[in-house]
């Protein structure tokens, strides 16, 4: 937990990308007591904020170096090729890497896909950001090949994007650093993989309160000892009156001394 016990609080890290909007407002509605702060982090650097406390957990993109660190895989996102919208590839649904093969493609130094070896032909130096890229591919120096989100995130109204087969895919994770694994990073684990506000995994169980003895129901008749119910109220005879014989004579009344 972070912060002390008297006023917790979370940190949750993103990487460029992805949205935690719908779960930070889920944690809102559900411990708004506890302040959420959310803390912008390159995707090259968001382990190693986590492992050095700079967060409670975060956002990150798989592959990446996961020593010491939980990590719940969430989504897989599509590759796309980013061109300005007058290029040849824009009239088209969808593309290869062998469609690619005489492009000159952008690989910027934060690019966050496996790659073995990046589709085209590339370029004599090395964009060193993704925004870089997209700034050259709108001049016409090239194409830029980047997962779906990022090519959001740089929209501009004079690029487009298509889906590329055959390419590495990136998958977006939740992590957090192993021996932390806080009551509050459950409540958020919870959150994203949606479980419903009664859920009790993830936070500490009530004891179980002993269950009292069932109050008798008001006017409720007792049996007699032998185990069967006269039917009349008690204190009454099964004949009815206050004890006597039905339709018996008063008892003469006493003298006045």
């Amino acid at each position: 937990m972070t912060g002390s016990e008297d006023s917790p609080s979370f940190r949750l890290a993103y990487v460029p990308g992805v949205t935690p909007t719908k779960w930070v407002r889920i944690w809102n509605e559900r411990l708004p007591e506890v302040p959420l702060t959310l803390v912008g982090v390159p995707a090259a650097e968001a382990c190693d904020v986590l492992r050095a406390g700079g967060a409670d957990a975060g956002f990150v993109r798989l592959p990446a170096d996961r020593t010491d660190l939980s990590a719940i895989p969430l989504y897989t996102e599509t590759t796309v090729v980013v061109v300005p919208k007058d290029h040849v590839v824009a009239a088209v649904d969808e593309v290869s890497a062998e469609d690619l093969a005489d492009e000159l493609v952008l690989h910027p130094l934060d690019d966050t896909l496996d790659w073995e070896r990046p589709p085209g032909r590339p370029a004599i130096e090395r964009p060193a950001t993704t925004a870089d890229a997209i700034e050259l591919v709108a001049a016409g120096v090239g194409l830029l090949v980047v997962p779906q989100s990022i090519a959001r995130l740089h929209h501009r109204k004079d690029l487009t994007y298509r889906p590329v087969s055959d390419v590495p895919q990136s998958r977006v994770a939740l992590s957090w650093p192993e021996e932390e694994t806080t009551d509050l990073v459950e409540q958020f684990i919870g959150i994203v993989r949606g479980r419903t506000v009664n859920s009790t995994r993830g936070r500490p169980q009530t004891p179980a309160q002993p269950k009292g003895k069932r109050p008798e129901a008001r006017g409720a008749q007792r049996k007699p000892a032998g185990g069967k119910s006269t039917g009349k109220p008690a204190g009454k005879s099964a004949r009815g009156g206050t004890g006597g014989t039905k339709g018996g004579k008063r008892g003469k009344p006493r003298r006045r001394s």
